[in-house]
């Protein structure tokens, strides 16, 4: 599609190490190559089936911090990611990206520090991310770095969020993507999964594949809780006394 930054990747495994723990992971292992169509690319599928490895991986490729923040956050204070990206040749669009984010649950708190910090040297405004509540700092990083023409890399943005939260975030996802942002989500979220017009990108079963979206575990396992409460948790917890 015209007009996307990353249209999109290509993976040479043979610049993995022998003993890269993403040569574990089937769905990411066997993948030569993939190709983005939509301003919103969605990943599912179940923990440990290589998203966040493969988001990881496209956004230090496309220049951001391993851990987070824009591409001016220069800092870590662990150095975890996988090798994948060093294996990863993005696709990029004509278009160059004017702005960008990667924001992932897991390195959050670390990334909301050295926002701090960078806030008492005067080469960012504070925005007082620790001096809100978790879901509130995450909502206020997410919309304070979405604007137009941009780029962005969020892992799990859910996490964080009440359900209308996560609905509030997927207004403002649409209402960028139709200001020719691009994204690319990790998310088990029902409601983030059923963004209008997104692809959405399984790891299950050990390959990468197009899904969709009643398709997904999460909408499905959701639907079925919330349309057979009482017998599911009878399944799940027998006939024990009630708490």
């Amino acid at each position: 599609m015209d007009g996307l930054f990353i249209n999109g990747l290509e993976i040479d495994a043979d610049r993995l190490g022998p003993e890269s723990y993403v040569r574990d992971i089937p769905a990411v292992s066997g993948l030569d190559g993939l190709r983005f169509t939509k301003p919103v690319t969605l990943f599912a599928g179940e923990n440990g089936s290589g998203k966040s490895t493969l988001l990881e991986a496209m956004a230090v490729a496309a220049g951001f911090n391993p851990e987070g923040g824009t591409k001016n956050y220069s800092f870590s204070t662990r150095d975890s990611h996988s090798e994948l990206c060093g294996a990863m040749r993005l696709i990029r669009g004509w278009q160059r990206p004017g702005w960008g984010y990667f924001l992932r649950a897991e390195s959050f708190y670390n990334v909301a520090t050295q926002e701090e910090l960078y806030a008492r040297e005067g080469r960012v405004p504070s925005a007082g991310l620790h001096e809100r509540s978790h879901g509130e700092s995450f909502l206020t990083v997410a919309q304070s770095h979405l604007r137009p023409q941009s780029l962005y890399f969020l892992d799990e943005p859910e996490a964080a969020l009440s359900p209308q939260r996560q609905l509030t975030l997927l207004l403002d996802i649409h209402s960028c993507a139709a200001e020719g942002s691009q994204f690319f989500i990790v998310t088990h979220s029902p409601i983030l999964l059923g963004f209008p017009g997104a692809e959405i990108l399984s790891f299950d079963g050990g390959q990468v594949h197009p899904l969709a979206y009643e398709e997904t575990d999460s909408f499905r396992v959701t639907k079925m809780f919330i349309e057979r409460r009482e017998q599911v948790l009878k399944e799940l917890l027998g006939t024990g006394p009630a708490i």
